[in-house]
């Protein structure tokens, strides 16, 4: 049985390659696309052995490929070939687990074991652990798992999720005062929740006073994106949101989110705070601008890089012109860059907007730059 996560950009391109001339009929998912386990499987199914089955599956795809396979007496697990995703094994009195979240098998009693490098191949049985394919020294793992997606207490590549983000708080702050940009606030808060400890660095190192002036109800939707329509998401996102008046009326404010995408969600809370009595709003983004779609994993996938604020922006500044630039824009020291967070702290509502530069997120994170992908801010894969 497989069980592959994966972003398969060429898909079609496989088909034709391998399989138009053998009659092969693949099944469609919702969306009309070649099934992406079944195109897996079959890229393997081409070769003698698994290993080898799965090495030519990782190697044809463009995208990224993260497979586990269950077999009669085993679980043969392959981490994709530069790393985008973790993968952890867990082993306890029972056996040894698989997971992406080392918290998941905590929870159930298993200790931290092994960690796949890239490209990695190993068998788990009864008896333990196999090394089949070693790992290969290029990595590219998504800098969101520490910004964004990855859960507080887990460690991928021997740093911290919460730390992470708590020192990354602490490093705009630090090159905010040192421009002389930072804004004088009653408060510093998160966005919750992933923007919480990005906040309390940043308010650690500003010396102000950090708040919760609106806390989040989340007995529905865990994650306020989950809906397919987008007007249902921003009704979940509203409902979700309940202020504490005295930390909100007549006070300035500096929010922090991890992250600005669309900006649709951030514009309605401007709006609820200022309607809730906020005297200024102020926004930092813990992550640069984001201007290109992830083409590896399923953050920021969408059907437009026009549905990007950062990109929609620079397109009505600057025309097509504009995607020669991008490279400015990320950068908020540049003109360019100043223009563009000016625009879209305007168009959002904020009193003032700022963003985390790319040096500063990859120094927050702690690993060697070359080894992480940035994708989504420079087109860098």
């Amino acid at each position: 049985m497989l069980f592959p996560l994966c972003i398969i950009n060429n898909a079609d391109e496989l088909v034709e390659k391998y399989f138009s001339d053998h009659g092969h009929q693949f099944m469609a998912m919702s969306s009309g696309k070649v099934n992406q386990s079944e195109l897996v499987a079959a890229l393997i199914n081409q070769k003698d052995s698994l290993v080898a089955g799965i090495r030519h599956a990782q190697e044809s795809i463009d995208g990224s490929s993260t497979i586990l396979i269950l077999t009669s007496d085993s679980i043969m697990v392959a981490r994709d070939k530069l790393g985008r995703l973790p993968v952890l094994i867990g082993k306890g009195e029972d056996g040894c687990c698989v997971s992406f979240e080392s918290f998941v098998y905590h929870k159930l009693g298993y200790e931290d074991y092994y960690e796949l490098g890239p490209g990695e191949i190993v068998k788990l049985t009864a008896d333990g652990m196999e090394v089949l394919q070693p790992a290969g020294k290029d990595m590219k793992i998504c800098a969101f798992l520490w910004t964004y997606y990855g859960y507080p207490n887990s460690n991928y590549e021997g740093k911290n999720v919460e730390v992470m983000r708590c020192r990354n708080g602490e490093i705009m702050a630090r090159n905010e005062a040192e421009r002389g940009t930072m804004p004088d606030v009653d408060y510093v808060a998160g966005v919750p929740d992933t923007g919480v400890p990005h906040a309390i660095g940043y308010a650690n190192q500003s010396h102000k006073p950090f708040a919760r002036p609106f806390v989040k109800y989340t007995p529905t939707w865990s994650r306020s994106f989950t809906p397919s329509s987008q007007a249902v998401r921003s009704q979940v996102a509203k409902m979700k949101q309940i202020p504490v008046p005295e930390l909100i009326v007549g006070k300035k404010l500096l929010l922090v989110d991890d992250s600005i995408v669309r900006g649709t969600q951030l514009r309605e809370t401007v709006e609820f705070l200022y309607e809730s009595g906020a005297k200024e709003v102020h926004m930092r983004s813990a992550c640069p601008p984001v201007f290109y779609n992830c083409k590896y994993l399923n953050f920021s996938r969408s059907n437009s890089a026009m549905e990007l604020i950062a990109r929609k922006t620079i397109r009505e500044l600057e025309g097509e012109e504009a995607d020669k630039h991008i490279a400015e824009y990320a950068e908020s020291t540049t003109e360019r860059g100043k223009c563009l967070a000016k625009a879209i702290c305007d168009k959002l509502g904020f009193d003032s907007l700022g963003y985390q530069s790319l040096d500063g997120l990859l120094e927050a994170i702690g690993i060697d730059k070359d080894k992480i992908c940035t994708y989504c801010w420079n087109g860098k894969g």
